[in-house]
């Protein structure tokens, strides 16, 4: 926990970092970045972008990982055993890039970004749902979680 929060002391750019990674190759938590910077006086608008364009710029990489189309690849570096991702592949099928909609998902938006990408639909239409699933959860997270457990906390004080 200490060394995910030596990201926030990097302010926006940390969070970015985070959310990256978050998205990519590591479990990580920019969640608690994000908590961090916000319970800082960070910009809340400030950390929706950066951790967006974060997590986004994280989820195209396991996207693209998967165009690339080397299953070897995605086994060694993203951890992912090709039995899920066939298995996924298999369910997303006919149901088109606005799956990418729910890459924010833990445990299963790597693998839905690689299976999107290994089954080569439009890397356009899967952006662009990508950036609204990651963005709405991020405000989810400020507006809704974050401001509940605030007001909870504030009522037992």
């Amino acid at each position: 926990m200490e060394f995910i929060l030596k990201f926030a002391e990097w302010g926006y750019f940390g969070l970015f970092l985070a959310a990256f990674l978050a998205a990519t190759i590591l479990p990580f938590s920019s969640e608690v970045v994000l908590a961090a910077l916000i319970a800082a006086g960070m910009n809340r608008w400030g950390c929706i972008v950066a951790a967006t364009l974060g997590n986004f710029l994280g989820g195209m990489s396991c996207y693209y990982l998967g165009y690339l189309g080397k299953i070897e690849w995605i086994e060694k570096y993203l951890k992912i055993k090709r039995a899920k991702v066939e298995k996924l592949q298999n369910w997303l099928n006919g149901k088109g890039s606005g799956m990418a909609f729910f890459v924010f998902l833990p445990g299963i938006g790597d693998i839905i970004a690689v299976a999107l990408g290994f089954l080569k639909t439009n890397v356009w239409t899967v952006a662009i749902w990508m950036f609204l699933g990651k963005f709405v959860r991020y405000v989810v997270l400020l507006y809704g979680v974050f401001d509940l457990v605030k007001y909870l906390f504030h009522q037992y004080w």
